[in-house]
């Protein structure tokens, strides 16, 4: 059965268990985010899309966050790691976690001039590139749509939105944010989702993260 209850206390599984998004983690800088709500009267589907760095994996990778009832996949909770970079070992051949210099970005197949020069943070070099080539950056319909019912309706889509500090204080089912979302996908009217909270989801909200 699919209620407003029963999707938050799927969000809040998750978070207690840390596979829900979280933009304050230590060891990825975000970049971006993109959020999607897929549903009809029985079945419902939520994507998140965290574009970060991870300096320890050397990669700038898409995260796609998975949660619903009709999932064709593994099931629930972050799944695939999309990485956006082909020539890492182009741009920093030392593991300095800084841009070499005269080098363009190759993103999914495509060189992308650069003009940030020798030195520069590979974390500001990457933020850079929003939003000149965010669509490049984020999952691709078909990414997205992996492990979703082709036939579920779009919903929502949110480029922006109010993300809890953590969930040790506050888990999704007590969030404004999440509680609207779950109601759209409950009543699957998008008009339901009427924030109050303003969005916070901008890499500039959360200096800690990747930091560590």
């Amino acid at each position: 059965m699919m209620t407003t209850s029963s999707i938050l206390g799927q969000f809040d599984q998750h978070a207690g268990n840390g596979t829900f998004p979280d933009l304050n983690n230590g060891y990825v800088y975000p970049v971006d985010v993109r959020l999607h709500l897929f549903g009809d009267t029985a079945r419902w589907a939520m994507v998140v899309e965290i574009l970060g760095y991870n300096p320890r994996e050397a990669s700038l990778s898409c995260v796609l966050y998975r949660y619903g009832n009709c999932l064709t996949g593994a099931g629930p909770g972050y799944g695939a790691f999309l990485d956006r970079v082909d020539n890492m070992d182009e741009i920093d051949p030392e593991g300095a976690e800084e841009y070499v210099g005269g080098v363009p970005l190759v993103v999914n197949g495509t060189a992308l001039a650069v003009t940030a020069g020798p030195g520069t943070p590979l974390e500001e070099l990457f933020r850079e590139l929003v939003p000149a080539h965010r669509e490049l950056l984020l999952a691709d319909e078909r990414e997205l749509r992996d492990e979703i019912p082709t036939d579920l309706p779009l919903l929502l889509r949110l480029e922006e939105w109010n993300q809890p500090d953590d969930y040790w204080d506050t888990l999704p089912g007590g969030h404004e944010t999440f509680r609207l979302l779950a109601e759209v996908l409950d009543s699957g009217d998008p008009a339901r989702y009427r924030p109050t909270l303003p969005p916070n989801t901008h890499w500039s909200h959360w200096p800690e993260a990747g930091t560590l």
